[in-house]
């Protein structure tokens, strides 16, 4: 497609279509801001301009296979709805692709969960393992339990409840008090703290004390849940120090609250394990997940739960009073299924953790520019945390608009790189690349960020 048969489609987009997370009327009003991607294949996507792009995001965490499965899922999307279009999971009613799709998760989910309860993405995932641990108390005699915490810069979700879990106020704040009582405790960054937080068994020592005497102020019995994503996302791909989620486990078992690992970017692969939580010997009692779980080729979402916690809700009599329609859709569970196939039988996980190390190695390398503070991150999901031109190593609002907000991410664009750029809280560059990336791709991802990031630290 030309650009000038494109400039239809941005303009029509402009004047019809509301975007997530945009600032939808500083588009221009032909949309010429606006990128339309129309393909991919591989690790790469096209826009309307005919130009490509190495999607260093998988989409949006989401595309751990790439472009290039699109005829084996419609084949499985085909032969679902040849047999069956739609069926609910509700009241009593039940299909065999669901069916199939929950025995599968429970092989390759964390020890003692069994049960899946399916929703269609990532968000209602969380509210899922909210509405579930709530019932869990109520019905084991402690309903006085109805606060949750999360840890400081947390995103899990844009929903009524889920933003109860979201530090951040930029997102919470138009929409008045959350929905939730959530308590935050600090999370697992290390950038900029003394010296003596280098070492994992100080820094772990101080943050379960956090958590625990947050515990204690508020009430153990008032705490129904902790949620909490094995690596952070938002903040910057922010890895535990040994023996942390140990020390979660401990305190849940100790005050009673279940434990939640929201793994809805870090599942599937991207750390290099089937849960990123498996990575750091994590045992929640329940998992969040949803993005890779069908590698972006149809929505879905679902909440795994322990033994623990079915043990209690699947009494004789009890009724789990929470759904939705479209929860384990047909047509998303055969794509999901066939999606484990695929991760499986192309060992895309071994591609992950064959190729890790020398990722870490480019990205490490990074740390020599000016401009970059901090590299964190694991498996293939790693930031860069920006430092400017103040004394503090904060960005003046002019280096800010400048650089963060312009010069790197339309250089990143213009050089054929589509990666996060955040120019909120902390100034960050994102990448999440498929993990069918090869070598070549990760080297080429490395390398783009070095030059535009090597620009920016001569401006500030």
């Amino acid at each position: 497609m030309t650009a000038a048969a494109a400039q239809p489609i941005a303009a029509t987009a402009q004047r019809h279509l509301l975007l997530n997370m945009t600032a939808n009327g500083s588009l221009g009003a032909e949309g010429d801001d606006l990128l339309v991607v129309r393909r991919g294949e591989g690790p790469y996507v096209d826009d309307t301009d005919g130009r490509r792009y190495i999607d260093g995001l998988s989409g949006l965490y989401c595309c751990q296979l790439g472009y290039s499965y699109g005829p084996e899922f419609a084949e499985a999307a085909e032969r679902q709805l040849r047999d069956l279009c739609y069926s609910p999971l509700w009241t009593g009613s039940a299909h065999p692709t669901a069916i199939e799709l929950a025995e599968r998760l429970s092989r390759i989910a964390p020890v003692d969960i069994e049960h899946t309860f399916f929703s269609s993405g990532g968000a209602e995932a969380v509210e899922t393992a909210w509405k579930i641990a709530r019932r869990y108390h109520a019905l084991r005699g402690e309903a006085g339990r109805v606060k949750a915490i999360a840890r400081r810069g947390a995103y899990h979700g844009l929903t009524v409840g889920t933003l109860s879990f979201t530090d951040d106020p930029g997102l919470t704040e138009p929409y008045g008090p959350p929905a939730i009582d959530t308590r935050f405790v600090s999370n697992t960054s290390r950038f900029g703290l003394d010296p003596q937080f280098a070492d994992d068994a100080v820094w772990t020592a101080w943050l379960l004390a956090e958590v625990e005497a947050t515990i204690l102020a508020e009430g153990p019995e008032t705490v129904a849940m902790l949620i909490a994503e094995p690596v952070q996302n938002r903040g910057g791909c922010i890895t535990p120090p040994r023996g942390y989620w140990q020390g979660l486990r401990a305190l849940a078992d100790r005050y009673g609250f279940l434990l939640v690992a929201d793994e809805v970017i870090t599942g599937f692969g991207r750390l290099g394990e089937w849960f990123g939580g498996d990575r750091y010997d994590a045992r929640p009692d329940l998992v969040t997940v949803a993005k890779g779980i069908t590698s972006g080729y149809a929505p879905l979402g679902a909440t795994l739960v322990g033994t623990k916690v079915t043990d209690v809700l699947n009494r004789p009599g009890v009724v789990l009073n929470h759904g939705y329609t479209f929860a384990g859709h047909p047509l998303s569970a055969a794509v999901a299924l066939r999606n484990l196939e695929i991760l499986e039988r192309d060992r895309v996980l071994d591609n992950v953790r064959a190729l890790q190390g020398d990722l870490a190695q480019r990205m490490a390398a990074l740390k020599d520019l000016p401009i970059v503070g901090d590299v964190r991150g694991t498996g293939f999901f790693y930031s860069c945390e920006l430092v400017g031109d103040l004394d503090d190593g904060g960005f003046s609002d002019l280096a800010r608009a400048g650089l963060i907000a312009d010069l790197i991410p339309r250089r990143l664009r213009e050089a054929g790189l589509l990666a996060r750029v955040y120019n909120r809280s902390a100034p960050l560059v994102q990448i999440a690349p498929p993990l069918i990336s090869d070598r070549a791709v990760l080297d080429r991802i490395a390398a783009t960020i070095a030059g535009v990031l090597a620009e920016a630290s001569a401006r500030i």
